[in-house]
């Protein structure tokens, strides 16, 4: 199961989310999502886990302190398609 995690310290790493989860069973991946062109945290990250250990990981840690901020933390769900990123054209002129 994918968890989403809100709410990260920008200072967070692959490596400090997958160490906080991983007290609930195995982490098969994390990753905190950064910005393309600065490559800076964009504040959020996904962690990959067992559904029965995800479970459990999603009610320990939703609203638990990481880095001085409280965490979101959820069931991810799939990206909905919002139609935007388009356009960039400048309007005719009459």
């Amino acid at each position: 199961m994918k968890i989403f995690v809100g709410n990260l310290s920008f200072d967070a790493t692959d490596e400090s989310l997958a160490q906080e989860f991983s007290a609930f069973g195995e982490v098969v991946s994390a990753s905190v999502v950064t910005d393309r062109v600065s490559g800076r945290s964009r504040g959020f990250g996904f962690v990959e886990m067992s559904d029965a250990d995800a479970e459990t990981a999603i009610a320990e840690m939703n609203g638990k302190d990481m880095m001085g901020r409280a965490l979101t933390v959820n069931e991810s769900r799939p990206r909905e398609n919002t139609g935007g990123g388009g356009g960039g054209g400048r309007r005719p002129r009459y």
